[in-house]
């Protein structure tokens, strides 16, 4: 299981003391408002940032080393990697999408493919599967083609056969 997810993403410098406005990934903030150090991830490296102050209006956060704005704009695009007890916490039938993320897809108890992605459209999720053949199909997140996700086993029955055609 993966230990850290990215939270947020951080947008433009917001003032002239090297703050940064933050956009949460999960749409909640009440997590983000308790951390304290943050791993940032910029273009596949990543470094630790300490918090000297988070804000509401706008959601913006201000880190110890990063000081102008000139400084802040270095920051932008970055990803904000959280460790999984400090990320924004789930609601019964929720799960992280990261977890998702290659569990084996098993049609009438045969294995199919893997998870490769969970995708936001403009109707719901997605799941991205990539199947044993190399090709990635798209199937609905929802109740009626995908039965229990069994974290425990790294498994998910996909329901309806016709779908992955």
């Amino acid at each position: 299981m993966t230990n850290h997810f990215v939270s947020a993403l951080i947008g433009s410098p917001f003032g002239l003391s090297g703050r940064v406005k933050i956009k949460s990934l999960s749409g909640e903030i009440k997590h983000l408002l308790k951390l304290q150090k943050v791993v940032l991830r910029i273009s596949g490296k990543e470094k630790e940032y300490a918090i000297e102050e988070i804000f509401t209006t706008p959601l913006s956060v201000k880190f110890s080393e990063i000081d102008s704005p000139e400084a802040a704009k270095t920051l932008k695009g970055a990803e904000i990697l959280v460790p999984r007890h400090l990320s924004a916490s789930l609601g019964e039938g929720e799960f992280y999408i990261e977890d998702l993320r290659r569990l084996i897809v098993f049609v009438e108890g045969k294995p199919v493919g893997t998870i490769d992605d969970i995708i936001e459209g403009g109707g719901g999720f997605l799941v991205e599967i990539l199947l044993s053949s190399g090709e990635k199909r798209l199937v609905p997140f929802r109740n009626e083609f995908f039965g229990p996700i069994d974290l425990a086993f790294g498994r998910l029955e996909l329901l309806k056969s016709w779908i992955l055609e």
